[in-house]
């Protein structure tokens, strides 16, 4: 081993205090000018309307961030809102192959006889795959769902126990099913969230891209049966484009409802109001609650670079650091010139280097609460320098290191 290797070998094991220390970046990208951030004042963001429904929730659909909730985990019965639960297995069934939407449906006498809402389907009748889903997810049919359940699962309590399934995957811990139809009984009832309904509701808008304009649909006739949509909020806000309505002796009148302005989407869950216009307005105050006082910013493009570092003993000299995946957060509306950011690394960075490789962590800070806190990665590889480089390197560090001491 040459003495400059052995030199070498025996500086980088010794971590002076210069080389451990984490150096803290200052990125202004959102302070525009250096003053802005200073004369920011603090987001005002009044109190959150009073919302009279059992249960609520309102949610950033692309964040998920929660703007307002209130006993957003109580198990309550969802009367129709299951119907989400039962479309969403249906369409994932299409997505993995194993279902098409030109498939035909045998009814059965069960499924015919269903009480309540009804798509008005024929018992012994062959129904197609699509028909159903508009008659589950437009017409609310309790028959409808029932047949696709049978279809899918062979009876509608070994769907029931998918319906379970689906919802742990999902993460819906307050969750549990029992039909396909959401319809109660003299001995049970299905239960749900808020919360898990807008689990739910975020993911059929994000997985279901394709068939999500289904939930937006205002009108569906089956069997020369004109049926209108029950989210009557589809007829009143062009801003609404879903999901689902709900009613029962148990449940009350309940709505999940989603909407998309000026590219931020919102999901609002309210559950047990006392009227079809009870829960068409308190739907509507937590929505434009939500869109006046906050909005979806794109903080980081995917791979996007942040900044610029010093390497050591490198085929290069510099190193960009970035980000993988995009990033989206939700803010006080007007407030994105007052945030800050920074990036911690180490203050010595030695090659050789993976691309991809964490380096760090960026911190987003708005009013001194962290907004976003995500890994800095190496935006490229960077070999290790030749003998002579890392010779000179090593050098430059021995003398910082000695005379920063």
């Amino acid at each position: 081993m040459s003495l400059f290797m052995s030199l070498e070998n025996r500086f980088n094991s010794y971590k002076s205090p210069q080389s451990s220390r984490i150096c803290k970046i200052m990125l202004l990208s959102f302070t525009f000018f250096w003053s802005s951030a200073l004369l920011a004042a603090p987001a005002i963001i009044p109190r959150a309307p009073d919302i009279a429904a059992t249960s609520y929730i309102l949610i950033d659909a692309r964040t998920g961030h929660i703007l307002v909730e209130e006993n957003a985990d109580e198990a309550l019965p969802p009367a129709s809102l299951t119907k989400i639960m039962t479309a969403y297995i249906a369409i994932e069934e299409i997505l993995s192959g194993n279902l098409a939407l030109s498939d035909e449906v045998h009814i059965s006498e069960k499924a015919w006889r269903m009480e309540g809402s009804k798509m008005f389907i024929g018992v012994n009748t062959l129904v197609g795959v699509e028909d159903l889903l508009r008659g589950i997810i437009i017409q609310s049919g309790n028959d409808a769902s029932v047949a696709i359940a049978e279809h899918i699962a062979g009876s509608e309590e070994a769907f029931a126990d998918m319906m379970n399934q689906y919802g742990e995957v999902l993460g819906m811990k307050d969750s549990f099913f029992m039909n396909a139809s959401g319809l109660d009984t003299e001995l049970y009832y299905n239960t749900m969230s808020a919360r898990d309904l807008s689990i739910l509701a975020r993911a059929t808008i994000t997985r279901h891209q394709d068939f999500y304009p289904m939930y937006a649909e205002r009108e569906f006739t089956y069997n020369e049966i004109r049926q209108t949509n029950r989210n009557r909020l589809l007829f009143r806000d062009r801003n609404v484009d879903g999901l689902k309505t709900g009613w029962t002796d148990a449940a009350g009148f309940c709505l999940v409802a989603s909407a998309e302005r000026d590219g931020m989407r919102l999901i609002s869950v309210v559950m047990g109001t006392v009227s079809e216009d009870a829960r068409n307005i308190e739907t509507q105050k937590l929505l434009t609650y939500g869109f006046r006082y906050f909005e979806t910013h794109k903080l980081y493009a995917a791979n996007q670079v942040l900044t610029n570092v010093q390497v050591w003993s490198g085929a290069q000299n510099t190193l960009d650091l970035g980000i993988e995946e995009e990033v989206y957060i939700t803010i006080p509306r007007g407030q994105a010139e007052a945030m800050t950011a920074t990036v911690d690394v180490d203050e010595v960075i030695r090659a050789p280097l993976d691309h991809g490789e964490i380096m760090g962590v960026v911190t987003v800070v708005l009013n001194n609460n962290i907004l976003y806190q995500g890994d800095v990665i190496a935006m490229q590889a960077v070999a290790q320098g030749g003998i002579l480089k890392r010779f000179i390197d090593w050098l430059s560090l021995v003398f910082r290191s000695l005379f920063s001491g």
